[in-house]
């Protein structure tokens, strides 16, 4: 009887779990030369995928998530798994956003900002111009992407690939220590490393020789070819609430994201015109 009544509820239990979940569709998420551990990003990611869930009455394991930090991994997964949504890079939502329709939804909000600036880092007094370096090593995790630097950030005023010799890193902490020991010339670092950089108490004093202008966040795009604008509308909704759920928090913290904020495809408007003029 009580082997009859264990088989009853585990058949309960598959039941249920086929109908929550019959086909979850992948969210793929690129975090190009990012240093964040790849089991805690697949659990924040989870913690994530169950908020919007339940904020967008989705069914429960409606979504399942493939991370990675490899640009060309992400090519990849995005041209293989063809997803509804994904969450880029700017550099790789320019780059992919003709082949695979994409628009964005939402934007991440850090330290009360959705855009952020990019500096190159070098010793102090050492260098007076960006055109000094020519030639000199340059550091950093956003190498991963120079297409992005070289028409982005240096909005098409030198080709990294040509003008350093690369130096990419996973860590920014790991080319700023380079940097103080003189293993490396220069640096380039996102906002959040450079607000991070006080922290790190280097024995040499830095400077940056060079700072980008304003360059929008980018955060979850989706297909518009195979979503309606109810759906995306459904999937922003339920992210804007993210970082104030318990659960939700949990992907926030290992980003640095205070929230997530709805946007209008207008605000990429000239990061597309930058990135097409540099084709």
């Amino acid at each position: 009887m009580m082997r009859k009544t264990y088989l009853i509820i585990a058949s309960l239990l598959i039941s249920l779990t086929v109908r929550a979940a019959p086909n979850p569709e992948i969210i793929v998420v690129c975090y190009p030369g990012g240093s964040v551990n790849a089991k805690d990003a697949s659990e924040a990611m989870n913690s994530m995928l169950r908020v919007v869930e339940r904020a967008g009455q989705w069914q429960a394991n409606s979504f399942n998530s493939l991370f990675t930090t490899k640009s060309d991994e992400c090519r990849k997964q995005i041209a293989a798994k063809k997803p509804k949504f994904a969450i880029t890079s700017l550099g790789l939502y320019l780059e992919l956003r003709n082949q695979h329709n994409l628009v964005p939804v939402v934007q991440p909000r850090i330290k009360g900002r959705t855009s952020e600036r990019y500096r190159v880092m070098v010793r102090k007094d050492k260098y007076k111009s960006l055109d000094e370096l020519k030639g000199k090593t340059l550091g950093g995790t956003a190498l991963e992407e120079p297409s992005f630097i070289g028409r982005i950030v240096f909005a098409g005023k030198y080709d990294p690939a040509g003008f350093f010799v690369l130096k990419p890193s996973n860590q920014a902490i790991r080319a700023l220590r380079s940097l103080d020991k003189g293993e490396l010339d220069a640096v380039i670092l996102n906002e959040q490393q450079f607000a991070g950089l006080s922290s790190l108490h280097l024995a040499t004093p830095l400077e940056a020789i060079f700072t980008s202008e304003e360059i929008p966040l980018m955060g979850v795009v989706a297909d518009s070819a195979t979503t309606t604008a109810k759906e995306r509308a459904r999937f922003g909704k339920a992210l804007e609430g993210m970082c104030v759920d318990p659960e939700g928090k949990k992907l926030c913290d290992v980003f640095g994201i205070e929230s997530f904020a709805s946007v209008d495809a207008a605000v990429f408007e000239p990061m597309v015109k930058l990135w097409t003029k540099g084709k």
